[in-house]
């Protein structure tokens, strides 16, 4: 009986999970489908415990068991509850590595609970999926603690290239095949020890060579990772709903970087394979020039003057980007689209695909804000509408932005950008002149018809508010 309601339990718990992924895929249904990852994981924990328990009961252990748990649910409630809308990609890194390293440890703990096999295929089978959850989860939890410090501006978001990476790269390969092959021969602890030493080491070259304008995709990638590694220890373990969340949160996790990438242009090859974005993330200030060779000047624009533009206007569009997020600025960008709403201005935000430094950062930041989902509209929607388009926001974007995507031989070319040069006007918040997160000059700062806002988002956000002078819509 009690087995029958522990499997119920799993089963429910797997639906749930797939809802959750569902949910999660639009943002009026995000908070639904996040409510459902967490009850699923709840029922999960729960099943687990009755099923461990009741079968042998050990105090010492249930005990530990509570104390890990409660540890465990007040870090991470403390943690995510100060952690800004900023950090947030830095989150899921950590996120990433620590679940990648506890299927490790689920692998390694497999392994020490046999201590032989009934035939050699069973060996063979046992001794491969719990070398590949070590090797995997390992990777996992170095390359995303790399990534977390490049997120963080902890670490250079300059590509880092040993001179013999690949000679190192094959050396790593052949120990890995080597504590695999040693393992399968004579199963002990060394050479699983050996073989998460060199996933470790796998994995810091491997983020490290990347540079940090494909962060994004990195992190998404190593989330897959991280669900191919629960998946692996599931599969040492014997524990079927492992394999299912493992296997959803891995299928999920490749298809998101794959998207991702294709909005760089990019292959997921390409992107491991490091080397692109050879400058950090503050940038420098870009000089451009024309055809004679002199330096082309930016016009920059008081609020005054913007929200004149905004008054004569019919359509606006708003494209926001991570600079919005590190200014908060959301909520007096919220405002300003109700105010302008109230004037009868039709007025939508453009959303590029890696916009920010995760996928949806800036869907999340809007939906903070209570802007309706309905005027959020991806890039592919909205592309083609900025022709018939009065005034550009363009709110701390950069890369996404940026018109040297159409050239050949541009560092970006052939990238998936937002069109927002071709409406009447354009006007690009920003600090300075200081190139993107992937180093690439924008010669959108200098075009006819860009006017620069210089100064912090929020403060423009709310000067131009106040310039607006209309009341929001009750």
């Amino acid at each position: 009986m009690l087995d029958n309601i522990v499997f119920g339990g799993y089963i429910a718990a797997a639906l749930l999970f797939i809802l959750s992924i569902v949910g999660l895929g639009k943002q009026e249904t995000a908070r639904s489908g996040n409510a459902f990852g967490i009850a699923g994981m709840t029922l999960a924990v729960l099943a687990t415990v009755i099923h461990t328990f009741t079968r042998e009961w050990n105090t010492v252990g249930f005990v530990l068991l509570l104390v890990a748990l409660a540890i465990a649910f007040t870090v991470g409630l403390l943690y995510s509850t100060r952690v800004a809308m900023t950090g947030l990609p830095g989150l899921v890194a950590l996120f990433n590595a620590f679940g990648g390293q506890a299927s490790a440890a689920v692998g390694i703990n497999s392994a020490l609970q046999v201590e032989s096999y009934p035939v050699l295929s069973d060996q063979i089978v046992h001794g491969v999926t719990v070398w590949a959850a070590v090797v995997v989860g390992a990777l996992t939890f170095s390359g995303s603690i790399v990534a977390f410090g490049k997120l963080g501006g902890r670490i250079t978001s300059r590509p880092v290239v040993l001179s013999a990476r690949w000679l190192v790269m094959g050396l790593l390969g052949v120990g890995l095949v080597g504590s695999l092959a040693w393992y399968l021969a004579a199963p002990n602890i060394w050479p699983l020890v050996i073989a998460h030493v060199l996933g470790y080491l796998f994995g810091i070259l491997m983020v490290l060579a990347i540079g940090g304008a494909d962060m994004p995709v990195v992190v998404s990638f190593l989330n897959s990772f991280s669900g191919w590694a629960g998946a692996l220890s599931g599969f040492a373990i014997g524990s079927d709903l492992l394999v299912v969340a493992g296997t959803i949160v891995g299928m999920s996790g490749i298809i998101l970087s794959i998207v991702m990438a294709r909005g760089m242009n990019r292959s997921i090859a390409n992107v491991l394979l490091g080397g692109f974005g050879t400058a950090d993330s503050t940038g420098a200030a870009v000089a451009m020039l024309d055809a004679d060779g002199n330096p082309l000047q930016a016009v920059s624009a008081g609020a005054d003057e913007v929200a004149g533009w905004l008054r004569e206007a019919d359509s606006v569009i708003i494209a926001p980007g991570y600079g919005m997020a590190v200014a908060q600025a959301q909520h007096p960008v919220a405002e300003l689209t109700r105010r302008l709403i109230a004037q009868g201005k039709t007025v939508r935000f453009a959303i590029h695909p890696v916009a920010g430094r995760l996928p949806g950062h800036m869907n999340v930041l809007l939906a903070e804000a209570r802007v309706p989902y309905d005027i959020v509209l991806e890039m592919d929607e909205i592309n083609d509408d900025f022709p018939r388009t009065d005034v550009v926001l363009v709110i701390g974007a950069n890369d996404t932005v940026n018109p040297a995507a159409m050239e050949a031989g541009s560092p970006i070319s052939g990238m998936p950008v937002l069109h927002v040069w071709e409406s009447r006007q354009v006007v690009v918040f920003k600090r300075s002149m200081a190139a993107g997160y992937s180093g690439v000059e924008n010669p959108l700062f200098v075009r006819e018809n860009t006017a620069m806002l210089f100064g912090d988002a929020k403060a423009s956000a709310e000067a131009l508010v106040h310039a607006v002078g209309a009341p929001a819509a009750v």
